[in-house]
Order: structure tokens, then sequence, then C-alpha cells
């Protein structure tokens, strides 16, 4: 099972309603990429100093799984829509 995380910060000037339709979009890629298994999309709830806004939780059977859903179009589609309204994007991508 390989687990991949990524969390977005926002930048200032990016609105609740791209916010809102960022992880719309996120949350719809379980319907169109076959090889996710799961996957869990939210805001964040505390809003501390450390804290990023957005963060998903996605598990696939393998890397080629990742691999396959990181190539896959609507996937591209949201990532190149996080580059553009996050100021910082981190990610982990671990096996258990």
């Amino acid at each position: 099972m390989l687990t991949h995380i990524v969390c977005w910060k926002y930048k200032p000037e990016t609105g609740e309603v791209a916010r809102e339709e960022h992880i719309t979009k996120l949350r719809t890629l379980k319907d169109v990429i076959p090889e996710i298994i799961s996957i869990s999309v939210g805001k964040d709830i505390l809003g501390i100093e450390r804290s990023f806004d957005t963060g998903l939780v996605a598990t696939f059977a393998d890397a080629a799984g990742l691999a396959a859903y990181t190539d896959h179009p609507q996937h591209q589609e949201v990532a190149a829509m996080g580059k553009v309204i996050a100021e910082r994007v981190v990610s982990v991508d671990f096996v258990e």
C-alpha cells in the first residue's frame, strides 16, 4: 500500500470560491482515476501558524498506481490549479 499526502498553503488573495473549487476537483478524482483506492480531502480546522489550508491523503496499491494518477489528465488539471492558487505545496509518499 502506498500513501500519498499533499498539503496546500493558499496565497492570501485566493478567495473562498477558488478554495472550494480546488477541494471539489480533488475529491472528484476518485470518480475518474481507477488506481485510487481511497482519497480524503479537507480544510484545516486549527488555523495555527504551521497549518496548511487544505490536505489530501490518497492510497494506491503501488508506485505504478501513483504514477497513473500523477499522469492522468484530470489530476494534471487540478495540480495546475493548485500551483496557481497556492504559495506553497508539500507532499510525502510512503509505503506501509
